[in-house]
């Protein structure tokens, strides 16, 4: 398999993931090319990506997004401690259905526990990355991003 068919089964992973774990209508960009640094402005989450690659996934909004994704998956509102803890959570279910997808397709991944990042945060690091501009019905705008760590991409 390519190295592009690999990519373009990851970025179907993602979307598709994206597409079960966030509750609202959810449409998604196409896909380009990112050059470090990545500048995340409000909050964000980074759940590593090991096995047969090594990636990470960065999942970046402002907090009033990430509390309205919790208020319409659990009912109730969500800000403060438990805002955090539901945005490493968030990627958590994000980053499990992209793995399992990813099985499907004979990617042997799985992920590392999340790091929730509050503020503004600025990541280097990564050698390749593809950035996925999502609007979510009603409520604004997050961004995907997918770095690759491994040499061979």
């Amino acid at each position: 398999m390519s190295n592009s068919n690999q990519i373009q089964i990851l970025l179907n992973g993602l979307i598709k993931a994206l597409q079960e774990v966030i509750p609202q209508n959810v449409k998604i960009g196409a896909p380009s090319l990112y050059k470090q640094p990545f500048t995340q402005h409000e909050a964000g989450v980074l759940i590593g990506i090991i096995g047969d690659l090594r990636a990470r996934i960065i999942l970046e909004s402002k907090t009033s997004i990430f509390s309205q994704i919790g208020l319409a998956m659990y009912g109730m509102e969500i800000n403060g401690e438990m805002l955090e803890s539901f945005i490493g959570e968030f990627g958590n279910m994000t980053a499990g259905k992209f793995c399992t997808y990813c099985v499907e397709q004979q990617f042997d991944l799985d992920i590392t526990p999340p790091t929730v990042m509050i503020g503004e945060t600025k990541l280097y690091g990564f050698q390749h990355a593809f950035k996925l501009p999502i609007t979510i019905s009603d409520l604004g705008e997050m961004n995907v991003l997918l770095t690759i760590d491994d040499d061979d991409y």
